[in-house]
């Protein structure tokens, strides 16, 4: 999280917890990478615990750079990936579908972008006040661009899918995503990171409804079959 060491750690136990209940509960192959959601999460969170511990004692200093790469990778890279991603494959409309794909290729381009910067940019991390600022390059047009495109990509297939409830996953991390820039802008990648446990929730609870709902539709499907054979 964004305030300390132990606060970062802490989330990503209560994360690493709520994924594996997601994942272990989930009884569908294309729902998983939905599920995953929270698990993700709390490996961005723990690696955001190691690049506290990183700056503020000599002991982890050698970790600084692996764990500051790592979690900006989660923060940047992965999620305009794997959110629309994931999304798409629990989608059953058509029409939706082809909008999901449309959105799952610009979060690829996002994606290819920021990763580009990570490797080309003198990227570091500092705490200033009780917050991590992470030092991504000169903030220019290209990269005030790849935010409008990075929010396209990351929120809106939520609001696109057909799937029960799925418009509160994208309210969440749209709502959240504002109150970050709007408040702590300058620590906007940190400080997003603080509504990562109510996704999470919100993610179980989208894919329990949805696994009860395929579960209901087999065992349906399975009674006429065997009506059906008795005649």
């Amino acid at each position: 999280m964004c305030f300390s060491a132990t606060a970062s750690f802490s989330s990503g136990i209560a994360l690493m917890l709520i994924g594996t209940v997601t994942v272990q509960s989930s009884n569908v192959r294309t729902h998983v990478l939905f599920g995953c959601i929270p698990l993700l999460l709390a490996v961005q969170q723990f690696s955001e615990g190691v690049v506290w511990l990183a700056l503020s004692d000599p002991v982890f200093e050698y970790w600084k750079i692996p764990a500051t790469f790592l979690f900006l990778f989660f923060a940047q890279v992965l999620w305009p990936v794997w959110i629309p991603l994931s999304i798409f494959l629990l989608e059953k409309d058509r029409n939706r579908k082809k909008i999901l794909a449309a959105l799952l290729i610009v979060g690829a381009g996002v994606s290819a972008y920021l990763a580009y910067r990570l490797f080309v940019k003198h990227i570091f991390a500092e705490i200033i006040g009780h917050h991590i600022y992470y030092h991504i390059g000169v903030v220019n047009f290209s990269l005030h661009l790849s935010a409008l495109l990075y929010f396209l990509a990351t929120v809106v297939p939520a609001l696109v899918s057909s799937v029960k409830k799925m418009w509160i996953f994208g309210i969440a991390i749209g709502t959240s995503y504002i109150i970050a820039n709007l408040i702590y802008e300058r620590y906007v990648l940190s400080v997003w990171c603080f509504f990562a446990a109510l996704v999470s929730i919100i993610v179980f609870v989208i894919l329990f409804r949805l696994d009860k709902t395929v579960l209901f539709d087999v065992n349906l499907k399975r009674q006429d079959v065997s009506s059906s054979s008795l005649f």
